[in-house]
């Protein structure tokens, strides 16, 4: 009697479950993997054998941006209290940005993101790198079946399980339609921009703009709320709300210290323990420390489009480069004061210029 092998996903309908938008495919997605490619690829992932899920899935179709893009969770993650959300499954192979070795994939997130070397990441959330769907290895050994994990940069790497392995993973994914919480979220957001906490160094900047900016909390707070009520939720984009939280959010970084680069005014360094030692806009407005949390958040964001406001305001003289680093020209400092001012509404005085 001739034995049966069920192939992985068998049973599993995969109609609706990809997202092959013309982004996806040119930065996604790559032909199916041969088994040389494989081979090299886990070599090169640090000696990882991939599962046979994965490479059958890969097979299928390799790699890319998904509509199911939500898996249920027991705890509460960074991105929701009852899931987690991923943009997209890495491809095996070297070639597409968001592949296991390509430019912004598993190596990547290991090597330049310090993600713990437990394993292989295989999927990236909405939180811009700031968390990480991996394989997770430290039980089985680099030969065996992985669980799939999810480790939040923001709350110290810590680990979460999600699935016992990465079949179950993809079976358990769902549209984000199933965690339609708008009205709850819009809510919480609310009272997130109207009553939360504000990041230390934030209000030690509106202490030391003083009568610059009378009424500095309101007005920040005003124009957040004008940014959910518009979105339904609290994120900075490229939008003229956004760019004005930008330009706030840096004059206030400059009454504290000058930026010597794009990277010091956005970036928090890795080695940062401390809003006093590193004030910085992620830690501003949109992470916290641990130890230290705070409420105003927005709890992820695109470093590309606040480099393109920078690089905006660069090109059209409104910041300027001088001996110490770059700040605002007065005459860009006085804008946009009056353009907060206006669109925060009679509820808040006008700054004094």
């Amino acid at each position: 009697m001739r034995m049966t092998t069920n192939r992985p996903f068998d049973g599993f309908d995969f109609e609706g479950f990809w997202d092959d938008r013309p982004n996806s495919l040119e930065n996604c997605v790559e032909p199916p993997p041969s088994d040389e490619l494989i081979a090299s690829i886990e070599q090169e992932i640090g000696g990882y054998r991939l599962p046979a899920a994965y490479v059958d899935l890969a097979r299928r179709h390799n790699g890319g941006i998904v509509k199911r893009n939500c898996h249920p969770m027991k705890e509460r993650t960074g991105w929701a209290e009852d899931h987690v959300a991923i943009k997209g499954l890495y491809a095996i192979g070297r070639t597409s940005t968001y592949s296991l070795a390509g430019e912004l994939g598993a190596k990547f997130m290991i090597e330049k993101w310090g993600y713990p070397p437990i394993g292989v990441g295989i999927a990236n959330t909405p939180a811009g790198g700031h968390e990480l769907i991996m394989l997770d290895y430290r039980t089985c050994g680099k030969r065996g079946e992985p669980q799939v994990v999810y480790v939040d940069q923001e709350d110290d790497y810590s680990i979460v399980v999600v699935a016992p392995d990465f079949e179950a993973f993809i079976r358990g994914l769902v549209e984000e339609s199933e965690y339609d919480t708008a009205e709850e979220d819009q809510a919480a957001a609310i009272a997130t921009v109207e009553r939360g906490t504000l990041s230390p160094i934030v209000v030690q900047a509106l202490a030391a703009v003083g009568d610059h900016l009378p009424d500095g909390e309101q007005l920040l707070r005003a124009l957040a709320r004008q940014i959910v009520d518009e979105k339904g939720f609290f994120a900075l984009h490229d939008d003229e709300r956004s760019h004005l939280m930008y330009g706030l959010m840096f004059w206030l970084y400059s009454s504290l210290r000058t930026a010597r680069s794009f990277e010091a005014f956005v970036i928090r360094p890795k080695t940062c323990t401390s809003y006093d030692d590193s004030p910085c806009f992620e830690l501003m407005i949109i992470f916290d420390l641990v130890a230290d949390p705070y409420d105003f958040n927005t709890r992820g964001y695109a470093e590309g489009f606040v480099r393109d406001w920078w690089d905006a305001c660069l090109a059209g003289g409104d910041i300027v480069e001088m001996a110490d680093g770059y700040r605002l020209t007065p005459k860009a400092e006085a804008t946009l004061l009056e353009r907060l001012a206006t669109i925060a509404g009679p509820q808040v005085n006008k700054p004094a210029l």
